[in-house]
């Protein structure tokens, strides 16, 4: 038993603790949106890349869209059972914090125009998941409805921040440098709307002036 536990390797340890830890920080990020869960899964795809094993990106892959998905429904669930109850919900409440009256009237606005399919593109921009999941609880959209929009928005969303990975993982040797990259790029991705919203108030603000 001892020679056994001895032959193991150490990328098979670091993938039996890599994969539970990945899904469930994925997991709770999408209940709790403040965890950088893109800059996880690129992250994690550095890693994989460096690893040179197909399998392990593909892992990583499916644990990552896995647990975005079931964290959405948990929370969409939540918020659902929030809006049922007298006292609300502190589920809804903090979805409805996060959503800001514009974003929340903009997100209204496409999931009238394009249904479902809208969650895809709310996963793929930053800060867009929030106001388009509350609309959908607004409309009283059924629980089976959005997770069947939600799935292909979780592949979508896994995709794409697991090719971020790659790219950073493709174009350093070490693969500590495509981590940094990766995060760099992520966190540089989420602040381009925030920054991009407020010029765009500015030069409104001086066209009024």
């Amino acid at each position: 038993m001892l020679s056994a536990a001895t032959q193991v390797s150490p990328e098979t340890t670091q993938q039996a603790v890599g994969y539970p830890s990945l899904f469930l920080l994925v997991f709770f990020g999408a209940l709790v949106p403040v965890i950088p869960t893109g800059a996880l899964v690129s992250s994690a795809a550095v890693v994989a890349f460096h690893h040179g094993a197909p399998l392990t990106l593909l892992f990583v892959f499916v644990v990552a869209a896995l647990a975005a998905f079931l964290g959405d429904i948990v929370l969409y669930w939540l918020g659902r059972r929030g809006m049922h109850s007298k006292n609300g919900s502190k589920w809804l409440e903090a979805i409805r914090s996060r959503a800001p009256e514009e974003r929340l009237a903009q997100a209204q606005g496409k999931l009238d125009d394009h249904g479902v399919m809208v969650l895809v593109l709310s996963r793929l921009v930053p800060a867009g998941r929030i106001p388009v999941m509350l609309a959908c609880l607004l409309a009283k959209m059924p629980l089976r409805q959005f997770a069947r929009g939600d799935v292909p928005a979780c592949l979508a969303w896994a995709a794409t921040y697991q090719v971020i990975g790659i790219l950073g993982g493709s174009l350093f040797p070490e693969p500590w440098q495509g981590v940094v990259a990766a995060i760099a790029l992520t966190v540089l991705i989420s602040a381009v709307p925030s920054v991009w919203r407020k010029v765009r108030g500015r030069e409104s603000g001086g066209q009024h002036a």
